[in-house]
């Protein structure tokens, strides 16, 4: 078993103990109540002499380690999640409604070309129905009055199917489609020539859609992949694996759909950048640790 639980007392002592200042008790205590002790470690683990190393631990911080700065660098990331979900939202929503519409269009005999084994590979065309289907039939309402409309009917057509799909499984099903013109055709609604690129983005915007629904932390976002250059890294210069790269992908995606809103995500995102880089240690892991140097103005 684990280190037993202790109290807020207990955790303001130990934090001190490791070499963090602490001006206002009170304060900090409501934080560690607030936010927790666990998710707090991971915004003080940048301020800790043994960083980024996670396996031999020490839990000290370096000199002059300030609480409030670690709180500063945990609602950078607060905000920058809450940022995020619209402008990741919007794109999902975009490249789902593409390929409902242009594959549809192009098997118009075959409303459930998801399944098609013409259309679709084998392994998308024979697991699809118990990995998916089943718990989009369990869990919406629309879909199971389709069938009882539509007894004859094994699965409802695509444009109501895909609605319910979550961004992986739309991802997933976007590879299994055998005819590259019609994904590369997708691919360019986005400005992409090359499905490489494009499935490397939307992998990338997959996993960080992901981080930022459940919470995660953002400072020191990798992507799984490397990001690839392309239209929107066509520099990749020490970005293709921070958080700098994937917010170089989602404006460029967000632009791709409206130019309006992609000139706001950018101001809010450099407003935000700049609230929090006054702070010098905060600056600093922005900088290194995130790639935050340009601030998106280039």
């Amino acid at each position: 078993m684990g280190r037993k639980a202790f109290t807020l007392d207990k955790q303001i002592a130990q934090l001190r103990e490791r070499g963090i200042v602490i001006t206002n008790i009170e304060k900090a205590k409501e934080v560690l109540f607030d936010i927790g002790y666990f998710r707090m470690g991971f915004y003080w683990f940048p301020f800790e002499k043994t960083y980024p190393n996670k396996h031999h631990r020490t839990h000290e911080f370096n000199k002059g380690t300030s609480f409030d700065d670690a709180v500063k660098l945990y609602y950078f990331d607060f905000t920058l999640r809450n940022l995020l979900l619209k402008p990741l939202s919007r794109i999902e929503i975009a490249f789902r409604t593409k390929v409902t519409y242009l594959v549809s269009n192009a098997y118009v005999n075959s409303p459930a070309w998801f399944v098609d084994p013409t259309v679709v590979n084998r392994n998308q065309s024979n697991s699809f129905e118990k990995k998916v289907y089943r718990q989009i039939v369990e869990k919406i309402p629309v879909i199971a009055l389709h069938h009882r409309h539509h007894i004859n009917d094994k699965f409802a057509p695509a444009w109501k199917t895909l609605e319910f799909m979550t961004l992986g499984e739309m991802v997933h099903l976007f590879k299994s489609i055998k005819d590259d013109g019609i994904r590369l055709q997708i691919a360019n609604c986005f400005g992409i020539r090359k499905l490489v690129t494009f499935e490397n983005y939307l992998d990338l915007i997959k996993d960080l859609r992901n981080t930022c629904a459940h919470g995660n932390v953002l400072y020191d976002f990798t992507p799984e992949k490397s990001i690839r250059k392309g239209p929107a890294m066509f520099k990749g210069i020490g970005e293709n694996q921070n958080l700098n790269g994937a917010l170089r992908v989602v404006l460029y995606m967000m632009n791709q759909i409206s130019e309006h809103r992609h000139k706001e995500q950018l101001a809010d995102i450099d407003e935000l950048i700049d609230q929090y880089c006054i702070f010098p240690k905060v600056q600093n892991i922005l900088m290194n640790i995130s790639g935050l140097r340009q601030l998106h103005r280039e």
